[in-house]
C-alpha cells in the first residue's frame, strides 16, 4: 500500500491535473478498513472531470457509504500521460478514497452512460491487473458489474460484466451487496452468489443466457441456459422519489469539472414520448419530486459543499407540474444567498415570458432551445409536438428579455427526411432573425447570435425509432452542404456538425449483439480508448477491428429492421410493449403525432407493468 502511494506521488508532478488522481477531497469518505466488509470499486469509464459531473455516481456513492461496514470509493479513467506513468511505474488502477488497488474489491462496477465508453470499461480492468472476459477471471477476482442507460443493451459488453442492473439503482444496488455480504460469509463461491443474484428483479448475468443467430446473422433467441433464470428480465424502478435516498452533500473537487455545481433531480422519466430520444422511453414512468423536497436538498447540497451554482435538472425541468411553485420556493433560498439558478432541458413551448424574467435575473448568457427538426411535418414525424409559432413565440419571449444569443439543436438523418425538411432548418433560423431584427428595443450593443448543431440521427434500443437505418456518411456529408449552402452570408448563424464517424461508431454500438463484443476487444488491444474525445478518436481502428472480426459495422447501423425481427436486447423488460413502438413507428411514417402523456395515455405498457395510472 505504502509502494503504491510513493510510486503515486513520484509521478504526479509528470502529469497534467494530479488532483484528478489523489482523492481527498471535501465530503470524500473514508472508512477504518478493519470495520469494512464489502469493498465496491464505483468506475466511470471516463475521465475525473466527466465522472464527477454524474449525477448517478453521487446518488450511489452516497448510498453505498451510509450502510455500516461497507466502503465505496471512487474510481475513473486516467488521461493518457497519466496512463503511460501507471505502466511504467507499476500502479495499479486504484480507488481515490484509499488508493487501494481496485482488483482486492469485492465489486468492481462500471456505469455505462454512452456507447463510446466501451473501450475504456476494457482499458480500465486491464490496469486493475484483470482480465478483461469474465470466464477469464478467477474465483477470487472481484464481481465485475455495469448499469446505466446503455445497459438497455448489455450484449456488447456481454462477455467483460459478470452481472448488469437493469434500471433504476438505488434499491438494486442494496439488495445485490447485502446478498453478497450474508453469502461472502457463508463462504458461498462467486458462481452461487451469481445464481443468487438473478433471482433479483434487475439482475441479468449474461453468461447464464445463450444467444442463437439465424442465416441472416439476426438474433434467432436469447434463453437461459439454466434453470431458475427468468427468461425476461424486468427493469427495477424507483416508486416514490420523495422516499428514494438522495444526498444532502457531494464530494467537491479540487480542479475544475465539467458541471462544477450542486444538482437537484427534480423528476424521472418524460411525458414527450419524442420518438427518437432513448432516455424518454427507458426512464418510464413519469415521476416527480415536491417542490417542498427539491428545495430542501438545494438548501442542503449548498450548504454542505459551498457551491454558488444550482441546477434542477431533469428530462425537461418545465414540465414539472409545479414548476411555478418550484423555482418560487428554489429562488427564496438561491437569491437570498447569492446562489446562481441553472435551469437545463428547457422546451421551447415551455418557455414562458414569466420564466424568462426569472432567468433573467439569476443569468444573462444564451439560451438553447431543440426544435429537433425544421419543418412541421418532420416535427410530427419524431413527435416533438411543438410548432412553429410555438418556436417562434419562445424567442420573441427572449429576445425581449434582452437576450440576443440563441442556440438550437437539430438532427440530420431522422427517418423520412428530405431535402425540403433541411432547407426548413435555415427558413427557421431566418425567421427567428426577422424577429430580431424588427424589434425596435432590441438590446443595444449587443449582436445576434444564431448557432445551428446538427447531430446526426443515431437508432436506439426501446424507442419507436430502433427498427431504422442510420443514413449513409455520403448522403449525410451532401444533406449537411445543403444546410451549409442555404446558410452562406449569414454571419449571425454558425452551424456546426457532430462527427458522423462518431455517429456510425455510436450505431453500431447502439444495436449491437454479443458478436460485437470481438470487435470491441480488437479495437481496444488496436489503442482506441477515450473515444469520446475527439483528439483520441481514430475510427480507422475500428474498421480494422472490425474487418479482422468479420464484421459489417454498416450492417448494424446502416439496415433497417423489420417489425418482427428479435432484437439483441429483447429479453429485457423495460416495461415498453414492443407492439406500442411499432405502432408509433407506423404513426411516425404517416406524419402522425401522439399526445404527451399528461393530455392521453398512449398506452406505453408501463402503467400495466407498474400496476397504477402514470398520472
Amino acid at each position: 500500500m505504502e509502494d503504491i502511494r510513493e510510486k503515486i506521488e513520484r509521478v504526479l508532478l509528470t502529469v497534467r491535473n494530479p488532483s484528478r488522481y489523489i482523492g481527498g477531497e471535501l465530503n470524500s469518505v473514508v472508512k477504518p478498513a478493519d470495520e469494512v466488509r464489502v469493498r465496491f470499486a464505483f468506475c466511470f469509464p471516463d475521465t475525473y472531470d466527466i465522472g464527477m459531473s454524474h449525477i448517478g455516481m453521487k446518488i450511489l456513492y452516497s448510498l453505498k457509504n451510509r450502510h455500516e461496514g461497507w466502503q465505496c470509493e471512487r474510481v475513473f479513467a486516467p488521461m493518457p500521460d497519466f496512463e503511460e506513468q501507471m505502466r511504467k511505474e507499476g500502479i495499479p488502477l486504484y480507488g481515490l478514497e484509499t488508493l487501494t488497488p481496485i482488483k482486492y474489491a469485492d465489486f468492481i462496477g462500471f456505469t455505462l452512460q454512452y456507447e463510446l465508453c466501451y473501450t475504456n470499461v476494457l482499458n480500465m480492468l486491464d490496469l486493475a491487473g484483470l482480465e478483461v472476459r469474465s470466464k477469464d477471471r478467477g474465483e477470487d477476482d472481484p464481481i465485475v458489474c455495469a448499469g446505466g442507460p446503455c445497459a438497455c443493451d448489455p450484449e456488447p459488453l456481454a462477455d467483460f460484466i459478470d452481472m448488469f442492473f437493469i434500471g433504476e439503482g438505488e434499491e438494486l444496488n442494496i439488495e445485490v451487496m447485502e446478498l453478497y455480504e450474508r453469502m461472502k460469509a457463508q463462504g458461498c463461491s462467486k458462481t452461487e452468489f451469481l445464481e443468487a443474484a438473478a433471482g433479483i428483479e434487475g439482475v441479468y448475468v449474461p453468461s447464464f443466457y445463450d444467444v442463437t443467430y439465424n442465416e441472416d446473422g439476426t438474433v434467432a433467441q436469447v434463453v437461459p441456459n439454466r434453470g431458475g433464470v427468468p427468461a425476461k428480465v424486468r427493469k427495477r424502478i424507483i416508486a416514490d422519489l420523495d422516499k428514494v435516498f438522495y444526498p444532502d452533500s457531494f464530494v467537491v473537487p479540487f480542479t475544475e469539472i465539467v458541471h462544477d455545481r450542486a444538482v437537484v433531480e427534480v423528476l424521472r422519466g418524460c411525458i414527450r414520448g419524442c420518438r427518437f430520444c432513448q432516455a424518454g422511453f427507458i426512464y418510464r414512468p413519469y415521476r416527480e419530486r415536491s417542490p417542498e423536497n427539491i428545495a430542501g436538498k438545494a438548501k442542503a447540497l449548498c450548504e454542505s459543499t459551498g457551491y454558488e451554482e444550482l441546477s434542477l435538472a431533469s428530462l425537461s425541468t418545465a414540465d414539472h407540474s409545479g414548476i411555478a411553485e418550484l423555482l418560487e420556493s428554489v429562488s427564496d433560498y438561491t437569491d437570498s444567498n447569492m446562489v446562481n439558478l441553472a435551469l437545463p432541458s428547457m422546451r421551447i413551448d415551455a418557455f414562458s415570458e414569466e420564466l424568462a424574467k426569472k432567468l433573467a435575473t439569476i443569468r444573462r448568457s444564451g439560451l438553447t432551445f431543440a426544435p429537433e427538426a425544421g419543418t412541421q411535418r418532420l416535427r410530427d414525424v419524431i413527435n416533438k409536438n411543438i410548432t412553429e409559432e410555438e418556436i417562434l413565440s419562445g424567442c420573441s419571449i427572449a429576445f425581449s428579455q434582452g437576450y440576443s444569443a440563441v442556440k438550437l439543436y437539430f438532427m440530420m438523418g431522422l427517418p423520412t427526411e428530405t431535402d425540403e425538411d433541411i432547407q426548413g432548418i435555415a427558413d427557421l433560423a431566418l425567421k427567428i432573425a426577422d424577429i430580431y431584427f424588427q424589434m425596435k428595443d432590441r438590446p443595444k450593443g449587443m449582436k445576434l447570435s444564431i448557432s445551428i448543431s446538427c447531430a446526426t440521427f443515431v437508432p436506439k434500443p426501446f424507442t419507436p425509432f430502433e427498427f431504422e437505418p442510420q443514413i449513409t456518411r455520403d448522403e449525410i456529408k451532401r444533406r449537411q452542404k445543403i444546410l451549409l449552402d442555404a446558410t452562406k452570408g449569414k454571419r449571425y448563424m454558425n452551424v456546426s456538425y457532430h462527427n458522423y464517424r462518431v455517429s456510425l461508431l455510436e450505431a453500431f454500438l447502439a444495436k449491437g449483439d454479443r458478436r460485437v463484443g470481438d470487435v470491441i476487444e480488437r479495437a481496444w488491444r488496436k489503442g482506441a480508448k477515450l473515444d469520446g474525445w475527439d483528439e483520441y478518436f481514430d475510427i480507422d481502428r475500428w474498421v480494422e477491428a472490425a474487418a479482422e472480426t468479420g464484421t459489417d459495422m454498416a450492417r448494424y447501423a446502416n439496415r433497417a429492421s423489420s417489425y418482427d425481427e428479435v432484437f439483441p436486447w429483447d429479453h429485457l423488460d423495460y416495461m415498453i410493449d414492443k407492439r406500442f413502438l411499432i405502432h408509433e413507428n407506423m404513426l411516425a411514417h404517416s406524419s402522425t403525432p401522439t399526445p404527451n402523456c399528461r393530455e392521453k395515455c398512449a398506452g406505453c405498457g408501463v402503467n400495466k407493468a407498474v400496476g397504477r395510472p402514470c398520472f
